[in-house]
């Protein structure tokens, strides 16, 4: 058993049940081995956990930027409406997106600086990312955007709407949600060239 089949369990658990009600014995049980061999690979639940988080953090990271140079012959417009609507159907579909909202929102207590200490930096990342997208503007359109920066972070600020919705109201909810919110969002960034 490897430290990353042992991850891959823990990660199942931890999406699923939150750290606290994560169990040792059940990650061990589903690699199919005894709770104390964990120890073997990691020094308590809590180093699990943040290697999981750490781990996690960086594969979202690539993801999103993997994201929008796939996408990148896509007008702007589609690009950022069209990362929302991946978040939207990954949290459904894959553990690691539902671990990774469900951190960010609701980290585990006894971690909450632990985890900031990741989650911000992260953020502020994506920021970085966004306002260099968004400076780029979207000529093929005649539109440019106004601030990038302010935009950058109003689109995070609308992802974090998008995604309290897909925590609480579900698939159906934070779609519409979403149909409401983008166009007052996009023509508040855009304006005629």
């Amino acid at each position: 058993m490897t430290s990353s089949n042992i991850m891959q369990a823990a990660l199942t658990h931890f999406a699923r049940d939150g750290y606290e009600g994560a169990s040792l014995k059940n990650i061990a049980d589903d690699c199919g081995i005894k709770k104390p061999s964990i120890y073997a690979h990691f020094a308590s639940k809590e180093d699990l956990f943040m290697k999981v988080l750490q781990s996690v953090f960086q594969r979202q990271e690539e993801r999103i930027r993997h994201y929008f140079i796939e996408h990148e012959q896509l007008p702007l417009e589609e690009q950022l409406k069209g990362c929302l609507t991946e978040r939207q159907r990954e949290y459904h579909e894959d553990d690691e997106a539902k671990f990774f909202l469900r951190m960010a929102f609701f980290p585990p207590n006894s971690l909450y600086n632990e985890v900031m200490g990741i989650l911000y930096p992260f953020l502020d990342s994506q920021e970085d990312q966004l306002s260099r997208l968004l400076a780029a503007g979207c000529p093929v359109k005649g539109r440019i955007i106004r601030h990038p920066r302010q935009a950058a972070s109003a689109f995070l600020t609308l992802m974090d709407g998008i995604d309290v919705e897909i925590l609480y109201g579900g698939e159906e909810r934070s779609l519409r949600r979403l149909e409401q919110a983008w166009p007052v969002y996009w023509s508040g960034v855009t304006k005629e060239r």
